[in-house]
Formats: structure tokens, sequence, C-alpha cells
């Protein structure tokens, strides 16, 4: 799915996802990521869910975010709270969701000048 280009292209956006990657202000991925609105893109060391570690996690909490959306791929999974035990205790909310949905939750939180992290797990990790 292509995505409308907005005012935002300063930052780091979801400009298209499909479901073997995303684009980030046009620019393809297809392995696991992070993205924030003013960092480039990172590489996520998480080649599916069941792969998830609380050092993903405590990575991602250096960051500060005020928010993490996790897409967990082509359907909704939940991880346990001991994972995310770095963010809860700084109180970063951690929302779980399928990528395609946390890319449009992604934008719409960028967009309004929140601090979120948009966590992909996507099928070839690097």
């Amino acid at each position: 799915m292509k995505l409308h280009s907005s005012t935002t292209q300063q930052y780091q956006t979801v400009t298209g996802y499909d479901e073997t990657g995303v684009e980030i202000n046009a620019q393809r991925f297809d392995y696991s990521l992070v993205v924030m609105p003013e960092t480039p893109p990172r590489a996520w060391d998480v080649p599916n869910f069941e792969a998830l570690t609380a050092e993903h996690f405590e990575k991602i909490e250096q960051d500060k975010p005020d928010v993490v959306i996790l897409g967990t791929g082509d359907r909704q999974r939940f991880v346990h709270p001991k994972l995310i035990a770095a963010l809860l205790e700084r109180r970063i909310g951690c929302e779980c969701m399928d990528n395609k949905a946390a890319c449009r939750t992604y934008n719409i939180l960028m967009g309004e000048g929140r601090r979120v992290t948009l966590a992909l797990i996507l099928g070839n990790a690097r």
C-alpha cells in the first residue's frame, strides 16, 4: 500500500508497506528495523516474534521515546511484560499491533509531534 505524502517529509515517515517490507521516506527495507522521527532507521536484530528478548527493548529504552509501537508481523501478538520491563519502569508505553496498523499509527503519532518509536519485525533480520 502506498501512502500520501505530507508536510512531515523532514522526518522519518512510513511511505508504503506490504507483506514483505516497508518504505521509509520512499526507501525500501525488508528486514526488522527501528524507526524514530528524527533519526535514520536502524536495523533491529529480531528475526521473528519468538526471538524477542528484554535486551531488544532495553536498547529502544535508551532512545527515551514516549511510546513504542511494536509491529509484530502479519498479525497482532502481545509481548510478555517481563520483556518490556525496562520500558514500563520509565513509564514508556508499548503498543503491540500487526505491521500495517503499526505503520499507520506511527505516522499519526509522529505527525502529532510525539516522541514515538516504531519497532517492526520483518522477515529478513540483519
